[in-house]
């Protein structure tokens, strides 16, 4: 309802006081306050993006927050997701953030929604709200949000991150470029590490997700200086901001319906695969390896592929380092069969992957291997936790 009937919505006394210094703003004002009282927003995640944009539009004085998170709150989350606290580890997202919410304002009502967001749910959830914020980190969901905007004619407040650098913009508004218009296709899967993958700065989703705030704010003030049809983007490590101007593509296919998103972003296939490769290559258990480890044998590599600032953080006693990406430039296939000398080959990286892929390289060039399921993770967990888990 981003056409309110203001003389309904009514401020007391202590929200006078909460709001001043909006109120003495003549681009907020008094009607400006009432807008963002009466304003619904749905944002979906209370991870890295969602944990600033709820914290600040809950003390902007939004009227209604609606929350779709299915986690649960991870030790390894505290380091961006400034929403949840120690206490709140292995208990649900939603529920620390709701608590959280009506600490900084008792004045907002907050709808749960602990559920996957999904083709047969979105656009049940979605359909109350005046405004969609996208705090999620992967495509599927990316596009169902985007598409399920589009059928719902709603604003779609986006963001996202990796590593050092976000974006942000404002999607379907005014007539302006959605989600497709960025990125028509998805990447094929794998392609975009995660940020347990590839690592994030802990500071940076928070200056994204203030973003985000801000331009949901704008939107529900009226303010028609958005990010609509510009793309903005940050680098924290550099410090520097660049903006794209985005359109609307003529030529995109029309949104008619929700669909299989992850069978759009070819993730079924990729499991497929992935499984197909698991069975065709051989591997031992963290159980094992210890135990040939113990035994003093001494004709095998215990081969480690990850980067060398992780091998910094934990290491299994007597593995050899050569990173993936000197794998798969060549390099280290060369330096793999010096090590070997006729030994057998054990490969292992953080959880598995990665030394799959390297294993896979490395069988291309007459060089077989077994993989060590779960990694050093696995490791960590279930055979040595004096080994840091990262």
């Amino acid at each position: 309802m981003l056409n309110p009937n203001l003389e309904q919505i009514q401020l007391n006394k202590e929200e006078y006081e909460r709001y001043s210094r909006h109120l003495i703003l003549p681009e907020v004002g008094l009607e400006g306050q009432k807008r963002l009282k009466a304003a619904s927003v749905l944002c979906i995640g209370s991870g890295g993006l969602g944990s600033p944009l709820l914290l600040y539009l809950a003390a902007a004085g939004i009227g209604r927050l609606g929350l779709v998170d299915f986690d649960v709150v991870d030790s390894s989350n505290l380091q961006r997701q400034v929403i949840h606290g120690t206490s709140w580890v292995g208990k649900p997202k939603i529920q620390s953030a709701k608590e959280r919410i009506l600490e900084i304002n008792p004045y907002c009502q907050v709808d749960l929604y602990e559920t996957r967001l999904s083709s047969e749910n979105a656009l049940e959830i979605m359909e109350p709200y005046d405004i969609v914020v996208d705090g999620t980190d992967n495509f599927p969901t990316r596009y169902l949000v985007n598409d399920a905007c589009v059928l719902l004619n709603k604003p779609n407040v986006y963001g996202s991150i990796f590593r050092f650098e976000g974006q942000a913009t404002v999607f379907n508004y005014e007539g302006g470029p959605n989600y497709r218009d960025l990125f028509p296709e998805p990447p094929p899967p794998g392609m975009v590490p995660s940020c347990a993958e590839g690592g994030v700065l802990g500071i940076l989703p928070g200056l994204i997700g203030v973003i985000q705030a801000t331009e949901t704010v704008k939107i529900i003030l009226g303010n028609s200086t958005t990010l609509s049809g510009r793309l903005l983007l940050y680098n924290s490590w550099d410090m520097t901001f660049r903006e794209l101007k985005l359109r609307p593509n003529p030529e995109r296919p029309v949104i008619e319906k929700l669909i299989d998103y992850e069978q759009f972003c070819g993730i079924p296939q990729a499991k497929a695969e992935e499984a197909k490769r698991q069975t065709d290559m051989q591997e031992i258990t963290v159980q094992e390896l210890k135990e040939l480890l113990d035994s003093s044998k001494d004709d095998f590599v215990l081969l480690d592929v990850r980067n060398p600032h992780e091998y910094d953080i934990a290491k299994i006693p007597g593995s050899v380092l050569v990173p993936l990406p000197d794998i798969e430039n060549g390099l280290g296939v060369t330096k793999v069969k010096e090590l070997l000398n006729g030994h057998k080959l054990i490969a292992h990286c953080k959880m598995g992957g990665r030394s799959a892929k390297a294993l896979g390289i490395l069988k291309e060039a007459g060089i077989e291997g077994t993989n060590v399921k779960g990694g050093i993770t696995a490791w960590s967990r279930e055979i040595d936790s004096s080994v840091p888990e990262y």
